[in-house]
């Protein structure tokens, strides 16, 4: 069975979900996981339903209908019939929706965000999965939730791997085509849970890892994986090859097009990943495999915006020693603060960190009891695998330096624009 991902981008609108049928008819569908996220930036505008939610704002029925409005012109644009089938399994997710936000008790946050953000990926999957059989391509829905099994982290589930295995090794093997969601998944109570940001390509991984799958194909609306965003730089490069270390690398350290935990899994059983254009294709993209020779020959540039760079250092000028960096990072993990950069001396400690949480300022509060605590707002973080001095200038050219840090392979520097 070969794994396809298809995200938010490639599924925007109703020309969208007809440019995923005609790549399917391109590179065949027979023995295929369709793996779909939210349509556009559905999953932006559900976290507005969110924040309306707890705001109680006046707001709240506005944004959902927003949404519902979205994903009805997508129908009509897609169906000549509005007696389809579709419009009822649509209509019926947004009578869930609509219970959940009505019905709710949970003061909890993140289990809100999962039980809603979710059913952006349910109602994709639902229209992808009605227009494929729509247009002739047979095609049977999966509801992830009744495979992938995790704990109860909501917004960063743990997946279960021994019951996931158990429950995606009873996907028939009959060769159609299978429609379900990324980035979701449910916990043993039947609460759905999400992968974190981005998951849908974690999804791909753990299907394709119970599965033994032939290949994963990551589609985008990149040529594939580039030395560097074409947003950010100029002449960015195609990687034609590149190893497992140096995509989990890549991806370690930021790089969008594929998500860090998604090539463990997949390296671990050698299952190949391909990142390829849903506009061209049949191009051969980027392919990510076994094998030490397969390193970019040329420098790999990552960039990480609105990040918080936060200093520390000890307020009687006593050293930092390993108990306080054990204690600072229990307080980093405790508050789901990521950490992308470290760099100490002996009476200061700095890393440069991502608030995905909103937790950042209640953390600065408990520091400032036993440090001098500073930090910078809004940095970037520019991270350049393989760099040269050429590398460092750009990056480097026309910003305020506020850290940088050197290993043989990785530069890594903090910059104000």
């Amino acid at each position: 069975m070969r794994i396809f991902k298809f995200g938010g981008a490639s599924v925007k609108d109703a020309s969208g979900v007809k440019n995923v049928f005609d790549v399917l008819q391109k590179v065949g569908y027979e023995d295929v996981l369709l793996i779909v996220s939210a349509m556009g930036k559905t999953t932006n505008a559900l976290e507005v339903v969110i924040k309306n939610y707890f705001d109680k704002s006046p707001d709240l029925n506005a944004s959902i209908q927003e949404v519902k409005k979205y994903h009805y012109q997508i129908l009509l644009d897609l169906f000549e019939d509005e007696d389809h089938e579709v419009f009822l399994d649509v209509d019926s997710h947004f009578a869930d929706f609509e219970y959940f936000v009505r019905s709710n008790k949970s003061p909890n946050y993140n289990f809100v965000y999962d039980q809603i953000v979710s059913y952006g990926e349910i109602i994709s999957t639902t229209i992808l999965s009605h227009y494929m059989n729509f247009r002739g391509i047979s095609s049977q829905w999966l509801d992830v939730r009744n495979y992938i099994k995790t704990d109860n982290t909501y917004r960063d589930a743990n997946v279960d791997w021994d019951i996931t295995q158990k429950n995606i090794s009873k996907i028939s093997k009959k060769k159609s085509l299978f429609v379900t969601q990324g980035f979701v998944g449910s916990d043993e109570n039947g609460f759905t849970t999400t992968l974190g940001r981005e998951g849908s390509d974690y999804t791909g991984a753990i299907f394709a890892y119970c599965l033994n799958a032939e290949s994963v194909t990551i589609w985008k609306d990149v040529p594939g994986v580039m030395n560097a965003d074409p947003r950010y730089f100029e002449n960015a490069t195609l990687l034609n090859q590149i190893s497992y270390r140096e995509a989990i690398e890549l991806a370690f350290y930021g790089a969008s097009v594929i998500h860090p935990k998604t090539l463990q899994p997949l390296q671990r059983k050698e299952i190949p990943l391909y990142v390829k254009s849903f506009v061209n294709p049949l191009l051969p993209g980027t392919s990510v495999s076994k094998g030490e020779d397969l390193e970019p020959k040329l420098p790999c540039f990552i960039v990480k915006k609105n990040q918080l760079l936060l200093s520390l250092s000890s307020i009687d000028f006593s050293f930092i020693m390993e108990e306080n960096i054990s204690e600072i990072f229990a307080l980093l993990h405790q508050h789901k603060l990521k950490v992308s950069l470290i760099q100490n001396s002996a009476i200061s400690f700095s890393v440069c960190v991502e608030d995905k949480f909103g937790t950042f300022k209640e953390l600065v509060k408990i520091l400032s009891k036993k440090f001098k605590v500073s930090y910078n707002e809004n940095v970037s973080l520019y991270t350049v695998r393989h760099f040269d001095e050429k590398a460092m200038k750009t990056v480097e050219k026309s910003k305020t330096v506020l850290l940088r840090q050197m290993s043989r392979e990785t530069l890594q520097v903090v910059t104000k624009e």
